[in-house]
């Protein structure tokens, strides 16, 4: 991802270790997992069917897609078991000093 800006989601202290959180930010649907205390952002859509990944199971910092149970890297992105063979985009993500997540968007 070319270099863009960082936008606000709210307090990383509201996704506990082992949650997932989904947020609408400009025209992007984001799935945001805290997996053992790092978080990572990846686009909240399956690349299978379109289905949303926020309705899915976390299991070591993979998603499983609810519909057809697709996994996602939540680290990368990178599709890792059928029917989905496309990786989502993945975000970086950082904690700010005052405790609050946020997303880089490209501009």
């Amino acid at each position: 991802m070319s270099e863009g800006r960082f936008v606000a989601l709210g307090p990383a202290a509201d996704i506990g270790p082992g949650e997932t959180k989904d947020f609408e930010v400009e025209d992007h649907s984001i799935l945001v997992a805290n997996c053992g205390g790092t978080f990572h952002a990846i686009e909240d859509r399956c690349t299978h069917d379109n289905g949303p990944l926020a309705e899915g199971r976390l299991v070591q910092c993979q998603i499983e897609c609810p519909r057809h149970g697709a996994r996602f890297d939540m680290k990368t992105g990178k599709a890792l078991t059928l029917p989905a063979f496309i990786p989502v985009a993945a975000f970086p993500v950082r904690v700010t000093a005052d405790g609050t997540l946020e997303v880089e968007l490209a501009d």
